[in-house]
């Protein structure tokens, strides 16, 4: 298995430990994570410039300094592992940055097939509250990519640092996670998408057809998902 980790901040904090123990439950021997650390691997903000979505991705300014490395390691893993701590009741300004990026790659406009085949976990923490609407956030950009199954866990660790986080806080942590990573476990390499994914893409296989976007309607043309294929179809 190719495990992904992308930390919203450059923080060692709660949520990156939290995700580390999710990965270190799952991890065998033989499989391979990389963890990416915001802002430092995708300093850029996006600029709104909409040329991923009129032309084309490559042109977006930032793609070869960091979005093409990117890209190719979300591509590549079979699970993607995105946490960040609450910030004003949601994901960090570095997360939000890296996920406008892939604006093009929702489902209503050309999301990339590999990610009807994958699993997502969206991590969150906060000495308070806020973490639902965080991992929402996270949540929502995966959705719309395809990823099959997504999973969200947030914790309120009543604490500003890993080191000062309660030991009986600490125990409920090791138990969801330990059952968490069981279940991505479980369905690694079976996982299909939810019910609801599929109608939205039939929707947006409609939309596709009345070609509002040349360069979306053709590249679902080229995919054949216009016709009878389907991205969560080998």
């Amino acid at each position: 298995m190719k495990i992904l980790m992308i930390n919203g901040t450059m923080r060692h904090g709660s949520s990156y430990h939290i995700g580390k123990m999710v990965i270190e439950k799952i991890a065998r021997e033989e499989d391979q994570v990389i963890e990416l650390f915001l802002p430092k691997d995708m300093p850029e903000f996006c600029r709104g410039c909409a040329v991923c979505i009129t032309e084309s991705e490559k042109k977006c300014p930032d793609y070869l300094m960091y979005m093409k490395r990117v890209t190719r390691m979300i591509d590549e893993a079979d699970l993607l592992v995105f946490t960040s701590p609450v910030h004003v009741l949601h994901v960090t300004g570095a997360m939000k940055a890296l996920l406008d990026h892939y604006g093009y790659r929702w489902m209503v406009h050309r999301p990339e097939e590999r990610m009807f085949r994958k699993q997502a976990v969206c991590i969150s923490t906060a000495a308070g509250g806020g973490m639902r609407s965080t991992n929402k956030d996270m949540a929502d950009s995966t959705f719309f990519w395809g990823v099959a199954k997504t999973y969200r866990y947030g914790v309120g660790v009543a604490a500003v640092s890993w080191a000062k986080v309660k030991p009986r806080i600490k125990r409920r942590i090791d138990a969801r996670t330990t059952a968490l990573a069981q279940e991505i476990r479980r369905n690694h390499g079976r996982v299909k998408p939810s019910f609801k994914t599929k109608c939205y893409f039939y929707i947006m296989r409609l939309a596709q057809k009345s070609g509002w976007n040349p360069v979306d309607a053709a590249y679902w043309r080229e995919k054949g998902w216009l016709g009878r294929k389907r991205p969560w179809r080998r």
